[in-house]
Parts: structure tokens; C-alpha cells; sequence
């Protein structure tokens, strides 16, 4: 059996047991998730009732529903469907495992979408929440008190005030050069440009939507004036998803 028959099977089972062990820890995570709040309704005495809670869930969902179905879509191109049950489960994706996974794919020359952009972006998101957890127990569980003490409040305020635009604008040019598509990047830009400072200000309740209208025209706007004379030419893609040849362990 050659390697790269080796290699094709250990990456199949991989497949299967990541997909089988994500679900059941999603599954876990959302049960947890729920098991504080279900006490809460049944069993602590309060005055909740079913009704008020289907009120104060369609709510969140108007606001917050379109988010349930744009979010995997941006985010699955990208990190791939193994880092799909980490980064749900660990959170703040945009914020910190995109970048993470960008990053890392850009570094060693993958790209996205591919088995080694796969396997990059699982080593990078696990690199992040372990970053995320040590500072988080040495900056705020160890240091947490006294560095706030110490910390200016006017650079506390100026910190939180930029540290997203900063965050996400690294994110946004992480991704313009990585992904070396300038006809959709320009295409992106000029429809966000036109949701945010059109649309918005005329429809203001239409706020609640623009994520997922920018995303979902950008998508389609991109597909629709792509290059077709690339169409259906062929690419070279062995040494982006084949694994290189080598002993498996």
C-alpha cells in the first residue's frame, strides 16, 4: 500500500470521527448550555411562563435569526467543516479564530478550502484558544485586580473604543491577500460601502439585515461577473490538496 493511499484513508477516518465526536460535543455544549436556564424555568419557583419565553425568543430571533444562517456560511469556505465544531464551540470566531486560521494558511502557503488549509486552520484554532485560555488565567485570573488598578482609565476606554476596528480591519486585509481575489474584493467593498452608508441611513430598520444582505449580494455579485474565460481551466491543484509523501504513524 503506497503512502499516499496510507494517507488517503488515515484523513477518511479522520473525517469520520471528527464528524462524529463534533456533533456529540455540539450536542453536549448546547445541552450545558441549557441545563442552568431549564432549571431556572422548572424547577426554581420562578414566575416564567412558555409563552413568555417564545416571546423573548422570536424576538431574538428577529434580530438575531439571520445571523444563524449567514455565519456558517462566511465562515465555512474558510475554516472547513472540522474547524466548523471547534470554532462554534469555542466562539468569538471573527474576532480572534479567523484571523487565527488566515494567518496561519497564509504562512505556510495553503490555501483555503484544501486538506492542508484544513488541517493549518484545526492547528491554528487550537493554538488560539490555548493563547486565549493563558492569558485569560494569567492576565485576569492572576493579575486581573491589581492591572486594573494600575491601567489608566482613559486607556482602558481608548482600548476597548479602537481594539475592534483594529481587529477586525487586520481581518479584512488578512483576507483581501490571502485569498487573492481582487474582483471580489472590490466587489465586497463597494456593496458594503453602498449597504452602510445608503442603505442604512435611508431605511434605518434595515440595520438589522445588513449583514446578511452585504453577504449574501457580495456572494452572488461575485459569482455572477467572475471571470469567465477561467472557466473550466486547469489548475494544478496536487501540491494544494494532496499531503506530502512521508511515513504515517
Amino acid at each position: 500500500m503506497s503512502n499516499m493511499t496510507q494517507v488517503h484513508q488515515a484523513l477518511g477516518a479522520f473525517d469520520k470521527t471528527t464528524s462524529r465526536w463534533g456533533r456529540i460535543t455540539m450536542i453536549m455544549g448546547l445541552f450545558f448550555s441549557l441545563a442552568a436556564p431549564a432549571y431556572l424555568v422548572f424547577f426554581a419557583g420562578l414566575d416564567i411562563t412558555i409563552s413568555g419565553i417564545l416571546t423573548a425568543f422570536g424576538a431574538l430571533a428577529a434580530v438575531f435569526g439571520v445571523i444563524w444562517i449567514v455565519e456558517p456560511l462566511t465562515y465555512f469556505p474558510i475554516l472547513g467543516a472540522p474547524s466548523m465544531y471547534q470554532a462554534f464551540m469555542i466562539g468569538n470566531i471573527s474576532n480572534k479564530l479567523l484571523p487565527a486560521a488566515m494567518i496561519a494558511q497564509s504562512t505556510i502557503g495553503v490555501k483555503a478550502g484544501t486538506r492542508k488549509g484544513e488541517l493549518a486552520t484545526i492547528a491554528a484554532i487550537c493554538g488560539a484558544a490555548t493563547v486565549h485560555l493563558l492569558s485569560l488565567f494569567i492576565f485576569v485570573g492572576l493579575l486581573g485586580t491589581w492591572l486594573v488598578s494600575v491601567i489608566p482609565v482613559d486607556v482602558v476606554h481608548t482600548v476597548q473604543l479602537y481594539i475592534l476596528p483594529t481587529v477586525m480591519g487586520a481581518v479584512v486585509v488578512q483576507a483581501i491577500v490571502s485569498q487573492k481575489a481582487p474582483r471580489s474584493a472590490v466587489i465586497a467593498l463597494v456593496v458594503s460601502l453602498i449597504v452602510v452608508f445608503v442603505l442604512v441611513p435611508l431605511i434605518p430598520g434595515f440595520a438589522l439585515y445588513a449583514t446578511a444582505v452585504a453577504v449574501i449580494s457580495t456572494a452572488a455579485l461575485a459569482w455572477l461577473l467572475r471571470d469567465r474565460s477561467k472557466l473550466g481551466a486547469p489548475e494544478d491543484v496536487t501540491a494544494e490538496t494532496e499531503l506530502p509523501e512521508g511515513p504515517v504513524y
